[in-house]
């Protein structure tokens, strides 16, 4: 036990919001009785400010879950490159799940704090990537646990080190996982992603996937080095409860332009919510809706500029 010290443009076909957009968050809110998922945003090389958008649209359009995105800001517009501010967590309190997709964050405590106590209270949880890295504190700050501990004992892997990305992965089922319902309808695929590390993966964790490196950004190179473990479950002990887990060391944004990805992500969610009876032999139906089309994963000025939580629209007819 750890001690404690969407990004969707207006589209051109028909959106709505049911109300004035909130200037902090993104949310759709389709039916007040199903689960209530908050996805947690900043990552400022992946464009989780538009995959994770992407995932609660399909979550709340086609399943009819409640859905909020929390977005990194800089006077009310979305910016990544913020690592101390993420505005809107405290939906977290009102949150049936956590989704968490952020890189090296300094949060001030007020804000990590909703984090934390959600990690300990028991409910079902959700990683993408970097979130092996999800806090940068340094040593000599009184949070340097969340740099490294944290996200090996909640998540199951803290950041270690990856291949080159001028390379990418071949994905494999793992053989003693091919029954899990996460899996179902899932076939070995190629993922842009570079290949992480998993070398410290916690005891506790029981792997779905293992990735091989390739070289060269294209399906079809030569695989080099080790094989590692790309996407697993796990449980957390937590002070409150017992949370179940689901995480992957994918998530570029090309990833998501593959179904096995998507629903991979989905099914983890819905796994994690103690919901695997509603997925399918035939896996769930992962059809993007509305717009996916990311910028490029890399650093600086890559993401989208000027866009604000309430220009993001969840709804769509």
């Amino acid at each position: 036990m750890i001690k404690q010290s969407v990004f969707i443009f207006l589209f051109s076909i028909a959106c709505t919001n049911d109300s004035d957009p909130d200037p902090v968050v993104s949310s759709y809110h389709p039916n007040q009785d199903t689960p209530h998922i908050v996805f947690v945003t900043g990552d400022e090389e992946y464009r989780s400010e538009e995959s994770m958008p992407m995932l609660a649209r399909i979550l709340a359009n086609r399943y009819g879950f409640r859905v909020t995105v929390t977005y990194a800001l800089s006077d009310g517009v979305i910016d990544p490159n913020r690592q101390d501010n993420i505005e809107g967590l405290e939906v977290l309190d009102d949150a049936d799940m956590m989704v968490m997709y952020t890189r090296f964050r300094n949060l001030p405590d007020k804000q990590a704090r909703y984090i934390l106590d959600f990690a300990e209270s028991g409910k079902p949880m959700a990683g993408f990537r970097t979130s092996t890295h999800a806090f940068s504190y340094g040593e000599d700050h009184p949070n340097h646990h969340l740099d490294f501990d944290w996200p090996q004992e909640v998540f199951g892997l803290p950041w270690i080190s990856h291949h080159g990305g001028s390379n990418s992965t071949d994905l494999f089922l793992h053989e003693e996982a091919e029954s899990h319902p996460i899996l179902h309808a899932i076939e070995a695929f190629h993922a842009r992603s570079w290949l992480y590390h998993a070398t410290t993966l916690h005891e506790r964790a029981e792997p779905l996937l293992t990735g091989r490196a390739v070289e060269g950004a294209e399906p079809g190179g030569t695989h080099f080095g080790d094989p590692y473990e790309v996407a697993w479950t796990q449980y957390y002990p937590g002070e409150m409860g017992t949370s179940r887990v689901f995480f992957t060391t994918l998530g570029h944004p090309q990833d998501f332009y593959d179904e096995n990805m998507r629903r991979l992500s989905l099914q983890g969610i819905f796994w994690a919510l103690g919901m695997e009876d509603q997925i399918p032999e035939s896996g769930l139906d992962v059809e993007i809706i509305g717009e996916y089309d990311p910028n490029p994963a890399g650093f600086g000025e890559q993401f989208k500029q000027g866009i604000r939580p309430g220009d993001i629209i969840l709804k769509v007819k």
